[in-house]
């Protein structure tokens, strides 16, 4: 598997984070490549992208996900919102990652993920919001019959993101299941100052030539034709190879610059 490469540029201007992606900032940034099937790397049946921006204070993600009939059902935080149709996000470090799901009525899941084998008394996770005993956890070795090299992982399920902000706009009716939907688009800001457990020295807000391993992906409950799928459609920004979204490894390179995307359009 090869990651996928991407630029993240400033944004030229203000963002409202209203979910419909309006902004000429959002216009004019570089679009990611249309999103592949998990293992196979074959083409999605909807076409699904995402596009990422930065400013002092926030990183932004922006998908457009293509769907004629847009659902969505859970509506409490922290639900497995990965039983809907959603977009996903995953922010990696070299010990942990944090990640995140979103369905078109914004409904928001998050985990913080951290490898056992740093996990340690008297290391920089051992803190109390990251104390296996006292914090609601999962444990995870790999998912869909991977399992990863690297072992298990603590997830701690009550950590949120400090500051998060997220939209969604749905370009159709919600859950009219008529086939005549357009789609849905999602916005996402999450805030510098959330990502000092992930940055690993790195500056906040990014220098210039920074890069993080960022992957974004969707996961679709039905076919074209309606089917309830089992499992569901995984449908990643590169291929993973394995029916499996933690695998950091083979997370995209996000590579920031301090351009910001007027200039790059003009240029």
């Amino acid at each position: 598997m090869i990651p996928a490469r991407y630029t993240a540029y400033r944004a030229a201007g203000p963002i409202v984070v209203d979910g419909k992606l309006d902004e000429p900032s959002w216009r004019f940034a570089p679009k990611s490549a249309a999103f592949v099937d998990i293992v196979t790397g074959e083409p999605a049946w909807y076409d699904t992208r995402v596009t990422i921006l930065w400013d002092d204070d926030y990183l932004y993600l922006g998908f457009t996900a293509e769907e004629p009939n847009v659902s969505a059902y859970l509506t409490l935080r922290d639900s497995r919102i990965y039983q809907d149709n959603d977009v996903e996000v995953f922010i990696a470090a070299e010990d942990a990652y944090y990640e995140f799901e979103m369905n078109a009525l914004n409904t928001v899941y998050e985990v913080f993920w951290i490898w056992k084998d740093v996990h340690k008394p008297g290391s920089r996770w051992d803190k109390p919001e990251f104390d296996p005993f006292t914090q609601r956890t999962m444990v995870l070795d790999g998912v869909g019959g991977h399992v990863h090299e690297r072992g298990e992982r603590w997830g701690f399920l009550d950590w949120d993101f400090p500051g998060l902000r997220t939209a969604v706009h749905v370009n159709g009716v919600l859950n009219s299941r008529n086939g005549t939907d357009k789609g849905w688009t999602a916005e996402v800001a999450f805030p510098w100052r959330g990502l000092e457990t992930l940055a690993d020295g790195r500056s906040l807000p990014p220098k210039d030539g920074d890069i993080w391993r960022i992957d974004c992906s969707r996961f679709q409950q039905h076919s074209k034709d309606g089917r309830q799928l089992d499992p569901p459609a995984g449908w990643t920004w590169n291929r993973h190879g394995h029916y499996d979204s933690h695998i950091p490894e083979v997370f995209p390179y996000v590579q920031f610059s301090t351009q910001t995307v007027d200039v790059v359009e003009r240029a």
